[in-house]
């Protein structure tokens, strides 16, 4: 399975966490990853090239940081613009048909931020569920989102296990439990219903 890994970060540089889960995709084999703010300076999207990345791979990761409840804004032109009528859906629209859409996102708060007593009152995973609908819309299958939280306090030690474990979801080897105690399913799995 060829992934392509949708990196949307604003100042990758700044980022320790995203750019540690970036640089364990870039040695990982079968991932590209594309940088859209080191590609596109500008803001200034080239539909059809994005669009060309997309047939050539067969899962789609978008990777970014958390940003009020959702994604940066390059990220969210992207979505607009690439994953358009006719390419991505509508009745000619079958392009992405078959392939698999995951998400790989960072929190600055801790998972316990996320719960229904929570300061931010609902799992990440719910909060996430527009990317299911476009999955859905467009004929992908959605992946298990992948999940680091507390990226202000992790140690170096534990970014680095984090960084192996998304080394791993890319390779379709998970082994550990998915945020909220499901089951995580397989790099490429479809997220089970309930």
């Amino acid at each position: 399975m060829t992934t392509l890994v949708v990196l949307a970060h604003p100042d990758l540089g700044a980022s320790r966490t995203n750019a540690a889960l970036a640089e364990a995709a870039r040695a990982t084999p079968d991932v590209h990853v594309h940088d859209l703010y080191a590609a596109y300076p500008d803001r200034r999207i080239s539909v059809a090239r994005e669009q060309q990345l997309l047939l050539a791979h067969d899962r789609v990761v978008l990777q970014f940081p958390f940003y009020w409840y959702s994604v940066p804004p390059l990220l969210k032109a992207w979505l607009d613009d690439v994953l358009e009528y006719g390419f991505a859906y509508g009745s000619h629209g079958t392009s992405l048909h078959g392939k698999v859409l995951q998400v790989a996102t960072t929190t600055g708060a801790a998972a316990d931020a996320y719960h229904p007593d929570g300061r931010n009152r609902f799992p990440v995973r719910d909060l996430l569920l527009p990317f299911d609908a476009t999955a859905h819309l467009t004929g992908m299958r959605y992946a298990e989102p992948f999940t680091v939280h507390g990226t202000r306090e992790l140690t170096d030690e534990q970014l680095a296990d984090e960084a192996d474990r998304y080394r791993r979801l890319l390779l379709g080897k998970t082994d550990r439990p998915a945020e909220d105690g499901a089951p995580e399913a397989e790099a490429g799995e479809a997220v089970p219903a309930g």
